[in-house]
């Protein structure tokens, strides 16, 4: 399966994020600075990762790159989406950035899997969040960095489920990491 890894990032901690979900599920990483049309279109699944910025804006190099990907040819293709944000600090606008991506991926006709449940957050609203899971991998590297490095490991066994057949892709399992 090619696996193509598209993030943006501002401190290195979404870079850092993607480096680890592409080396587990043997993708490549690509930063949306330097992506081009085929990155997004050249793989079997398609992985898009973001941080959320001030009160739920979108990582600066993705909204300057947003005109690429409305071009790119979505329909059908599996896409999964992670993203970074701070559950205390911006409590009310938490993951936004990844919402904002969803809303567009799916505006295009992309299959959107690898849902994550809430439970375990502690936060007040969230675009992120669609039919009460998290539309991909949420994670915070300011209050909860401890449970990073499971929280990936679970959710890249996901996406392998759905990419094997395992898991239908609209299905969101139960993590051994829940609080």
């Amino acid at each position: 399966m090619r696996v193509t890894v598209i993030y943006g990032t501002d401190n290195g901690n979404t870079r850092s994020v993607a480096e680890q979900i592409a080396s587990q599920i043997d993708g490549k990483t690509i930063e949306i600075s330097a992506a081009t049309h085929s990155d997004f279109e050249d793989c079997d699944l398609l992985i898009l990762g973001t941080l959320t910025c001030g009160y739920g804006d979108l990582q600066s190099d993705w909204e300057s790159r947003l005109g690429i990907l409305a071009t790119v040819n979505l329909t059908g293709r599996r896409v999964a989406l992670f993203g970074l944000g701070d559950q205390i600090t911006y409590a009310d606008t938490f993951a936004d950035g990844r919402g904002e991506l969803y809303e567009q991926v799916v505006g295009q006709g992309a299959v959107v899997i690898g849902s994550t449940p809430t439970t375990g957050y502690d936060y007040f609203a969230s675009r992120a969040v669609q039919d009460d899971v998290f539309v991909g991998l949420v994670l915070d590297e300011d209050t909860q960095q401890e449970e990073t490095e499971g929280r990936i490991a679970f959710w890249v066994a996901s996406l392998k489920m759905v990419a094997a057949g395992e898991l239908g892709a609209q299905q969101t399992p139960q993590p051994h990491y829940a609080n």
